[in-house]
C-alpha cells in the first residue's frame, strides 16, 4: 500500500513537472513579457552549452523551450490551455539558440521599465490612444541595436511622462513589423494618433533623439506680461483648467525652458504654462509675491489672498512637480447612487469604481477627462465604500474601470486591459463604438430570440484579454445581425459551470435553441468566419449512410477530403477550425466533409480508421471508390491541408518544351500564361496546385502551361527568368509575334492572377475589335468571344 501511494506521489509530481507554467516558474496569469523573463532566466542556468558534461541537459532545455515557444504564442497558449500537449503539434520547441544568444540579444529592453514593449496584441491601441510614442523597432542579432539600447534607455528616462517610449522585437513580431514596412533595424518612428508615423533619420545620440522627440511636443508655454496675464489666466479658469508659472528672476531658481515644455506636455490638457520674467517685470512679479525665482501652481478658482490655495513648488525636477499637481487636481467627478442613473441615461461616460484606495493610478486617472474630451466622454468616479449596494448590482467587487454607452446602467462593458493611459483611452474609444456588453445573470441569453455571441473568459488570462478587441472590432462588423457579450467567470462560476466551461476563453453562439462553441484564431476576422461557416457550412457532416452515397458513390468529377475524429481528441478539436478554413478555400474544387467516430465507432473501424485525426483524400473516378491517399504531413493548418488538398486535382495545364513555347505561346492563335518553375524549388511545389486552381478558373479564355526550368534553362534565360516560380501572360495579339518575356504577374494567388488577366483582356479589347478576323482558330482562343461578327 505505502508503494503505491509513493508511486502515485510520484507520477503526480512528474506530471506537475511537465506542466508548461510550472517549467517555467509563472502562474497562469503570467504576461508575455513575464514568460520571456522568467525563461531567459532559466536558460542562462539550463543551457547545455554551460553544462558540457551533462547528457540529459539538452533533453531538459527542449522541455523549456517547448514550453516557452508554445506559451508566448497566443493560439497555441490558447489549445494547451484547453487540450494540453496532445492538442499541439510536435514540431514546437525541437530548436534553440546558444547560450550566448539567450544571455546577449534575448529580450532586451524586457528589464526596462521606463520602456513599454508593444506586440502585435496592443500596438495599434498604444500608437492611436492620442498619446506620442517614439518606438524603437528592433531586431535581437543585430548589433546596431544592442549598440543602440543604452541610449535608448536614457532616453526613456528622460522623457518619462512626456511621450512614451517604446519597443518592438521584430524577432518575436515579424509580421506587425512587415506590415508597417520595417526593413531595416533599429527603426525609429514617432507615432501621433491619425497622422502619418515619422521616421527618424539622424544621428542616434541622445541629444539628437531629444531634440528630435521634443519637437512634437506642440504645447505652447506662454510668455506672461502686463498685458496678457489677467485675461489669460482668467480664460483658462473659465474652462476649469489651471496655471503652472515659473517666475524668472536674477536671484532664485525658475524651470529652464526645456523643463517648461516637457511640463506643457506631461500636463496637457489639464493645466496650461507660463513664465514671467520678473527682471524686467518686477512691480507685475511683485504683485504676484514674488520678489526672487519662484515657481507655482494656481488652481482654478485659487486667489493669493486665498491662504493654500495656490501651491509653491520647491523642486525643479519635472517629474516631481507633474506629481505634485496632478495630486492636487480635483478628483474625477463623484457619481452615487442617487445621480448614477441619471447622468448615465443620455450621455458615454468612462467611470472608475474605486474601494477607498488613492494611488498614483487614480491620480493619473484625473487626466483621462482632458484625452476623452473630443470624443465626448465624460469621466466620473464610484466610491465603491460608500455605495456598496450600487457596485454590487453591477457585480463590481474590485476596483477597475467601466465604459457605460448611453443606453442606461446595463449596457456598459469592463475594462480588463492594462492599468495605463494610452490602454485605457484605447478602450474607451473601442468600446463606445462597439457592440460588447458586459454580462449578469440578470441580462445573459440563454433564451432570447436573437443570436448572441457570449465569451465567457477570466481577467488573468493573457489571451483572454487579447480576445476582447478582436470581439469589439466583430461586433461592428455585424451589427444589428449579432449581439456580443461577455461573461466574467472568475465572479460568474455557476453560469460558466452551467455550460460546462473548462478552458478561457471559449467563445459560444446562442442562437435560439442551438449551442454553437467556436474554434478558431482569436481574431475578428476567425470569429466573422465562423459565423459564416453556421449560416452556410463548409464542411459536410458525413453519417454511414450518407458517406457511402455521397463519397463511395461520388460522381465522376469529384473528389472528396474527409476528416475522421473523435470529438474528445485533442488534435481533432485543434484541426477543427483548420479544417473548416481550408473546406472554404477548396470550395468549388473538392468537396469536403468530417465523420464522427465516436458517434458512429463500428463504421469508422470497417473503414480501417485506428487512429484520430485521420484525413483522407478520396480521388475522382474511375478510380475504385474506395482507394484513397492519405495525409501524412507534419503541419494541419489550413494553407497546408489546402496545397495537399489540391495536389489531387487533375491537371488541365500542359507541360511544354522550348518548341511548344515558340510554336503554341509566342505564334499561336491563343492567349497564355505560364508557370516558370524548377522541381526543385520549395515555393514552386507549394504553389503548383494553386496553378492548377487558376488554370480551371480561366479555362475556356486562355491556356495554361508550365516550363520547367531545369531541363529548359537556355528558354527560361532567353524569357528573362530570374527567378522561380515565375508567373508571364502571354496575350494574343493579333498577327505579331509575342515578346518572348511576356508581361509578368506579381501575384501567386489564382483569384488575383485571373483578375489581373481578365482586366488586361478588357483593355486589349479594342485593339481585339480591329484585327481581322481569322479562318481557322483554336477551340480556346479568347479572339473567338470578342471577334466582330
Amino acid at each position: 500500500m505505502k508503494l503505491l501511494l509513493v508511486g502515485w506521489l510520484l507520477a503526480t509530481v512528474w506530471a506537475e513537472a511537465q506542466d508548461y507554467y510550472n517549467l517555467l516558474g509563472v502562474g497562469r496569469e503570467a504576461t508575455t513579457r513575464e514568460i520571456r523573463q522568467a525563461f531567459k532566466k532559466l536558460a542562462l542556468t539550463m543551457h547545455p552549452d554551460k553544462k558540457p558534461n551533462d547528457k540529459s541537459a539538452h533533453d531538459a532545455f527542449l522541455k523549456i523551450n517547448r514550453a516557452y515557444e508554445v506559451l508566448k504564442d497566443e493560439d497555441l497558449r490558447k489549445k494547451y490551455d484547453k487540450y494540453g500537449e496532445k492538442g499541439l503539434d510536435e514540431q514546437q520547441g525541437g530548436r534553440y539558440e546558444s547560450w550566448n544568444y539567450y544571455r546577449y540579444d534575448f529580450g532586451i529592453y524586457d528589464d526596462d521599465l521606463e520602456i513599454i514593449t508593444l506586440d502585435r496584441g496592443d500596438f495599434e491601441a498604444a500608437v492611436n490612444s492620442g498619446e506620442i510614442w517614439f518606438v524603437n523597432f528592433y531586431f535581437p542579432r543585430c548589433s546596431h541595436c544592442h549598440q543602440l539600447a543604452p541610449t535608448w534607455r536614457e532616453v526613456a528616462k528622460e522623457m518619462d511622462g512626456v511621450i512614451r517610449i517604446g519597443a518592438v522585437n521584430c524577432g518575436d513580431n515579424g509580421h506587425l513589423c512587415r506590415s508597417k514596412g520595417i526593413n531595416s533595424y533599429p527603426s525609429l518612428y514617432i507615432y501621433r494618433a491619425g497622422q502619418k508615423p515619422e521616421k527618424y533619420f539622424g544621428d542616434r545620440s541622445k541629444e539628437s533623439l531629444l531634440h528630435f522627440s521634443m519637437q512634437f511636443i506642440t504645447t505652447t508655454v506662454t510668455e506672461l506680461w502686463q498685458g496678457n496675464v489677467f485675461t489669460e489666466i482668467e480664460k483658462a479658469f473659465s474652462s476649469g483648467i489651471g496655471w503652472l508659472i515659473t517666475f524668472c528672476s536674477e536671484t532664485g531658481d525658475c524651470l529652464e525652458s526645456k523643463t517648461r515644455q516637457k511640463l506643457a506636455g506631461m500636463l496637457d490638457g489639464l493645466v496650461r504654462v507660463g513664465w514671467m520674467d520678473c527682471s524686467s517685470k518686477t512691480q507685475l512679479c511683485e504683485s504676484f509675491q514674488v520678489t526672487s525665482g519662484a515657481t507655482a501652481f494656481f488652481p482654478p478658482g485659487s486667489s493669493l489672498q486665498q491662504q493654500g490655495s495656490v501651491l509653491w513648488l520647491q523642486t525643479l525636477e519635472s517629474r516631481e512637480i507633474y506629481n505634485q499637481i496632478i495630486h492636487h487636481l480635483p478628483d474625477l467627478q463623484l457619481l452615487t447612487k442617487d445621480t448614477f442613473q441619471s447622468k448615465l441615461a443620455h450621455h458615454r461616460w468612462l467611470v472608475s469604481f474605486t474601494f477607498g484606495e488613492n494611488n498614483m493610478a487614480s491620480n493619473e486617472h484625473k487626466k483621462l477627462q482632458a484625452m476623452l474630451r473630443n470624443d465626448h466622454i465624460q469621466v466620473g468616479r464610484v466610491d465603491c465604500k460608500a455605495d456598496a449596494e450600487l457596485c454590487l448590482s453591477l457585480y463590481i467587487q474590485k476596483s477597475c474601470l467601466a465604459v457605460f454607452k448611453g443606453m442606461g446602467v446595463s449596457d456598459f462593458e469592463i475594462h480588463h486591459g492594462k492599468n495605463v493611459l494610452y490602454n485605457i483611452v484605447g478602450f474607451a474609444r473601442e468600446s463606445v463604438s462597439a457592440h460588447v456588453t458586459t454580462l449578469l445573470p440578470d441580462n445573459f441569453p440563454s433564451d432570447r430570440k436573437e443570436p448572441w455571441l457570449v465569451d465567457f473568459f477570466t481577467p488573468w488570462c493573457p489571451p483572454c484579454r487579447a480576445l476582447l478587441p478582436e470581439l469589439r472590432k466583430a461586433s461592428i462588423q455585424l451589427a444589428g445581425q449579432m449581439r456580443f457579450g461577455t461573461l466574467d467567470c472568475t465572479i460568474h462560476h455557476n453560469l460558466c459551470s452551467m455550460y460546462k466551461i473548462q478552458a478561457y476563453p471559449t467563445t459560444v453562439i446562442f442562437n435560439r435553441s442551438s449551442v454553437h462553441e467556436y474554434e478558431g484564431q482569436h481574431s475578428a476576422d476567425g470569429i466573422l468566419e465562423f459565423i459564416q461557416d453556421l449560416v452556410s457550412p463548409s464542411v459536410s457532416v458525413l453519417d454511414p449512410e450518407s458517406f457511402q452515397k455521397r463519397v463511395k458513390g461520388r460522381a465522376g468529377g469529384e473528389i472528396w477530403a474527409v476528416d475522421f475524429y473523435a470529438p474528445w481528441c485533442g488534435p481533432c478539436q485543434a484541426l477543427l477550425p483548420e479544417w473548416r478554413r481550408m473546406a472554404r478555400l477548396v470550395a468549388g474544387h473538392v468537396m469536403v466533409g468530417s465523420m464522427d467516430c465516436q458517434k458512429h465507432q463500428s463504421f469508422c473501424q470497417s473503414q480501417g480508421v485506428r487512429a484520430y485525426p485521420e484525413i483522407r483524400l478520396y480521388p475522382q473516378q474511375p478510380s475504385p471508390p474506395d482507394r484513397y491517399m492519405t495525409y501524412n504531413g507534419w503541419n494541419r493548418d489550413a494553407q497546408s491541408l489546402r496545397v495537399w488538398t489540391l495536389g489531387a486535382l487533375p491537371r488541365v495545364s500542359v507541360d511544354l518544351t522550348p518548341e511548344s513555347f515558340r510554336d503554341q505561346v509566342l505564334s499561336g492563335p491563343d492567349h497564355w500564361v505560364l508557370d516558370f518553375y524548377a522541381p526543385w524549388c520549395g515555393p514552386c511545389q507549394h504553389f503548383a496546385p494553386e496553378f492548377e486552381v487558376l488554370a480551371r478558373m480561366i479555362k475556356g479564355e486562355v491556356r495554361s502551361g508550365k516550363l520547367d526550368c531545369q531541363a529548359h534553362h537556355q528558354t527560361c534565360q532567353s524569357a528573362g527568368i530570374t527567378a522561380y516560380p515565375t508567373v508571364r501572360f502571354y496575350p494574343h495579339l493579333g498577327t505579331r509575334r509575342r515578346d518572348q518575356g511576356g508581361e509578368h504577374v506579381n501575384s501567386r494567388d489564382a483569384s488575383v492572377i485571373s483578375k489581373i488577366i481578365r482586366e488586361r483582356l478588357h483593355q486589349l479589347l479594342p485593339r481585339l475589335h480591329n484585327k481581322p478576323k481569322k479562318k481557322s482558330m483554336s477551340s480556346n482562343s479568347v479572339i473567338g468571344i470578342y471577334s466582330v461578327k
